[in-house]
C-alpha cells in the first residue's frame, strides 16, 4: 500500500486504515493503494476471511471493504470500533450487511449496482436455456455413449417462442433478463413485485400479476428480486404446485428466496420440468446435495456476473465507493439507509 503524501484524506494529517476482506482485481486494490493518505490491509487469499482474522483486521479502521461472503454484522462493527466511517461491498445484493446496527452507527454504505447487471442478464439467459434444452444432460449422454442414433422424442426440452415468461422483481436485473429473451419470440411478460412499475414494464408490455397468477401462467419463471424478509422462502410449495408440470424455474438472486426442499420434491414428482440455480443454500452446496442427483436441475456456483471485465469494473467502484466516503464526499453508488 502507497504511503500518504500530498493531498491526504483528511486535512488533519491523520493516515486513513482500510482493511480489504479478500484478494480483488488488481484495478480495485490499484485504485486504494494509490490514493494519498490511505493504508491498506488485505486478506490476501481467495478463500475467504476466518472470522477471527476478520475481526482482528477490521479493528481499529475507518473503511472496510467486504464481499457478499463476508457477514458483517454486529459483533464486525464492535470489533472494528467507533472509528468504523464506511463500509464498501462488492456486490449488488446487501443482506449480508447487518443495516439495522449499521445506520445506528451512522456508518455510510457503498455497493455495486448497474455494473453487474449485463453480466447476470447473459447468465440468466443462459442458465435458462441450459435447463430448458437440457444442454448439461444432453452433453452428458455424449461423453457416456447414450448418443446412439437420432430419435425424434429424445432429449426433447421447452423452447421460449411462444412462451409467457413470468420475472420476480422486474429491476435492473429483471429488465435486462427481459429485454434478451425478448428476440427469442416471447409471446408475454408477466412480473411481480412490492408493487407495479409501469415506466419499466412498458418496454416489454409486461403485465404485473399476484405471485399466485406468475405462477399458474408462466412457461418460465426467473427470480431476479432481491432478498428481503418479504421474498425469504418466497417460492415454496405451493408456488411450485401452481406452475404448470412443463414449467421451468430460474433462480439468480439469492439461494434464500428459494425452499429447496420444496424444489427437490416439485421436481422429482413432475411439478415443474427442470429448474437452473445460480444461487443456493448454503454457498457452495455441499457436494452430496439431493438437488445435485437430479438430471433436471442445472445447478452453477454463484458466477452470475463473472466476467473479467464486469469483476474488474465492480471492484474499481467499490474501491472508489469507499475513498469517497473516507474523504465525506458523495459516492458513486451509496446505499440510502
Amino acid at each position: 500500500a502507497a504511503p500518504g503524501g500530498a493531498g491526504r484524506l483528511r486535512g488533519d494529517g491523520v493516515v486513513m486504515s482500510v482493511f480489504v476482506t479478500r484478494r480483488i482485481p488488481a484495478e480495485g486494490l490499484r485504485v486504494l493503494s494509490q490514493a494519498s493518505g490511505c493504508r491498506v490491509q488485505q486478506w490476501d487469499s481467495e478463500e475467504p476471511v476466518p472470522r477471527a482474522e476478520l475481526l482482528a483486521g477490521v479493528a481499529g479502521t475507518r473503511g472496510l471493504l467486504c464481499l457478499l461472503s463476508d457477514r458483517i454484522d454486529r459483533e464486525v462493527l464492535e470489533a472494528a470500533g467507533p472509528g468504523l466511517k464506511v463500509i464498501s461491498t462488492l456486490s449488488v445484493g446487501f443482506d449480508h450487511l447487518a443495516l439495522d446496527e449499521i445506520k445506528k452507527r451512522g456508518i455510510r454504505v457503498g455497493y455495486t449496482p448497474d455494473v453487474l447487471t449485463d453480466a447476470t442478464a447473459e447468465l440468466s439467459v443462459a442458465l435458462l436455456l441450459s435447463a430448458c434444452r437440457r444442454l448439461p444432460e444432453a452433453a452428458e449422454q455424449v461423453k457416456s455413449g447414450g448418443w446412439t442414433t437420432w430419435k425424434p422424442l429424445w432429449m426433447c426440452g421447452y423452447g421460449l417462442s411462444d412462451s409467457t415468461v413470468g420475472i420476480v422483481g422486474l429491476g435492473r436485473i429483471g429488465q435486462a433478463v427481459a429485454r434478451r429473451l425478448k428476440p427469442f419470440g416471447v409471446r408475454k411478460f408477466l412480473y411481480t413485485g412490492s408493487g407495479p412499475k409501469p415506466e419499466s414494464a412498458a418496454e416489454f408490455g409486461a403485465e404485473f400479476v399476484p405471485l399466485t397468477r406468475l405462477a399458474e401462467e408462466s412457461d418460465f419463471v426467473v427470480v431476479t428480486c432481491a432478498l428481503t424478509p418479504a421474498t425469504q422462502g418466497m417460492c415454496n410449495k405451493d408456488f411450485f404446485s401452481r406452475m404448470k408440470k412443463t414449467s421451468v424455474f430460474v433462480n439468480t438472486s439469492r439461494g434464500a428466496v428459494v425452499n429447496q426442499e420444496d424444489l427437490y420434491n416439485a421436481l422429482t414428482q413432475g411439478q415443474i420440468a427442470a429448474a437452473g440455480l445460480d444461487v443456493t443454500t448454503p454457498e457452495p452446496l455441499p457436494t452430496d446435495h439431493p438437488l445435485l442427483s437430479l438430471k433436471n436441475c442445472v445447478i452453477l456456483p454463484h458466477i452470475g456476473s463473472a466476467t473479467y471485465a464486469t469483476r474488474s469494473t465492480m471492484a474499481v467502484l467499490a474501491a472508489n465507493n469507499l475513498l469517497a466516503g473516507l474523504r465525506g464526499e458523495p459516492m458513486p453508488h451509496e446505499l440510502k439507509l
